[in-house]
């Protein structure tokens, strides 16, 4: 990104970079007082970037370790000198104005390093951990943000973060395969007489899509039990994350419309399945 001119500039960067992207869930929408879209759209700039550094093809993993070493360096530099980076003069004013931690986003760090150095986990729990790195930093901020922070909100968005963060590994497994990349935990693999292989080459056998519908029913029961979070927060945040959960929701339903295959067919979501939500959104029941 090219230095920034002002600090209008830097937020409109962060801004833009939200609009220039395809995500699962509304970034900084409409939906979301206007107050709040510029701090917000900083937070995603910063870790749309840093993601991409780990993720984006280019780069060997050591460049991509010297680029997030770099990022963690700004970050910790940038309420003293922002350097005129869009991101980190935008994210340099969300800090100072908001009193937010530096440790949300660390942990974002952390998470995209995970992502260049492993590419397997063990057990359910290790990729739990993975997700309390790489999504539950991200709803925190979000509700610090907007003044909506406390412990028991906090775990209601680490299960919906989590589950957000869990339904794109199951949308992507065709994507994230000739990577080398596997979410799935070993243990449910093993546990299923599978193995590794047949996992990332998907030919949705009877095998595969019962371990897929175990991943989806796990992510679902996460899901549900951070639910409450969507109603007991203000209604300037209500809007926004009862069609965050609604999203990420659609997209579980899709993969059990497509009987569990993700491997021939990307479960996307499309304007006719925002479009099919919004009925859902306007009639939610608390």
């Amino acid at each position: 990104m090219t230095r920034a001119s002002s600090l209008d500039d830097a937020y409109s960067a962060c801004l833009n970079l939200c609009r220039s992207h395809d995500e699962n869930f509304p970034v900084a929408s409409f939906l979301l007082p206007a107050h709040l879209r510029r701090p917000v759209a900083a937070v995603y700039a910063f870790a749309r970037i840093a993601d991409d550094f780990a993720d984006e093809p280019g780069r060997t993993p050591e460049d991509r370790l010297k680029c997030l070493a770099d990022w963690r360096r700004r970050l910790r530099d940038c309420r003293r000198d922002h350097e005129a980076h869009p991101v980190f003069w935008a994210l340099s004013d969300t800090l100072t104005s908001l009193r937010l931690p530096l440790e949300p986003f660390d942990r974002l760090i952390t998470a995209f390093e995970m992502d260049v150095t492993k590419n397997r986990y063990a057990s359910f729990q290790d990729l739990l951990f993975y997700c309390r790195h790489s999504a539950n930093p991200v709803g925190e901020l979000v509700l610090r943000i907007c003044g909506e922070w406390n412990e028991e909100r906090g775990k209601w968005s680490d299960d919906i973060c989590t589950a957000l963060q869990l339904a794109n590994f199951w949308q992507d497994m065709a994507i994230d395969a000739p990577k080398g990349r596997l979410y799935v935990p070993q243990e449910d693999v093993k546990s299923m007489g599978l193995s590794e292989d047949s996992v990332l080459r998907g030919a949705a056998s009877e095998e595969l899509r019962e371990l897929m519908a175990f991943q989806v029913d796990r992510t679902w029961s996460l899901f549900l039990r951070g639910r409450p979070l969507c109603d007991d927060v203000t209604p300037a945040l209500r809007r926004e994350l009862r069609f965050i959960w609604l999203g990420g929701t659609r997209i579980l339903e899709k993969i059990q419309e497509q009987k569990w295959d993700v491997w021939s067919r990307r479960p996307k979501l499309k304007k006719r399945d925002w479009l099919g939500l919004v009925p859902r959104w306007i009639l939610w029941r608390s």
